[in-house]
């Protein structure tokens, strides 16, 4: 399926789906509150078969955050980027670990680096970090005063 194909099916699938334009991979805007059930339909739809999370990343744009999920059909051959906006004062969204193991480790991360909470994560503790450790050291408004990084 190409990434034309892949756009008509998911527009048929989603139809409220928001789709970005002019990169690479096709990448679509959905809101928070529906990614376990776009997440489930992705993994499962016949044609789609997104087996595999490949990456999870948090981007801190200082009013907003926004996660970011690629996924790709080890079946198929295609690719889809996910992106949900997360309120910057409490950046919730749902684990999708039960749906993809690797989601695990990743959503972890973005715990860790940037405070964002995945609900229903099995393990959701720092990585990275020491358990002691205060704050979220990628967001953009993170101070560290031993070694004076201020972005």
């Amino acid at each position: 399926m190409n990434k034309e194909e892949l756009k008509i099916r998911l527009a048929g699938l989603f139809p409220s789906l928001v789709m970005e334009e002019g990169g690479e991979w096709l990448t679509v805007d959905i809101d928070p509150a529906a990614w376990e059930g776009v997440a489930r339909e992705l993994r499962s739809a016949g044609g789609l078969d997104f087996d595999y999370l490949f990456c999870v990343t948090a981007i801190d744009w200082k009013t907003h955050f926004t996660m970011v999920y690629h996924l790709e059909s080890t079946v198929y051959r295609h690719t889809v980027v996910v992106k949900a906006k997360l309120d910057h004062d409490q950046p919730v969204i749902r684990t999708v670990s039960d749906i993809w193991r690797t989601a695990e480790f990743h959503e972890r991360e973005a715990f860790d680096l940037f405070g964002v909470v995945f609900t229903g994560h099995p393990d959701l503790r720092r990585l990275f970090m020491t358990d002691d450790w205060k704050g979220w050291p990628l967001r953009k408004d993170y101070e560290d005063p031993v070694n004076m990084i201020k972005l």
